[in-house]
């Protein structure tokens, strides 16, 4: 019994360590339209212009994408290469801090 408590309870601890990602990243808030591909400085306008009219606002790193929890947060970077420190769940970051990089 006791093999089998220690067993579940392992396994919950893991599972649960594993569920989210504290961290920092550095890369580019743009429109989830554009994605990637839009990922610079130069689509900035673009980006304002897709996220006005009802796209989502992302966050690129390398060749990923992330949803934001609170689009609020970043909406002043649109456009521009930024350093988040927050807390990544699967592909949804919920912004801590920005900063421009």
């Amino acid at each position: 019994m006791k093999t089998y408590l220690f067993t579940l309870v392992l396994t919950f601890s893991v599972l649960f360590s594993n569920a989210s990602d504290k961290g920092t990243w550095t890369g580019f808030i743009t429109d989830d339209h554009c994605g990637v591909k839009s990922a610079n400085e130069g689509h900035a306008e673009c980006a304002k212009k897709c996220i006005a009219g009802g796209k989502a606002t992302v966050f690129v790193v390398g060749d990923k994408m992330f949803k934001i929890t609170d689009p609020k947060t970043v909406a002043e970077f649109i456009g521009q290469k930024v350093t988040i420190k927050g807390e990544l769940n699967g592909d949804v970051i919920e912004v801590k801090k920005v900063k421009k990089a």
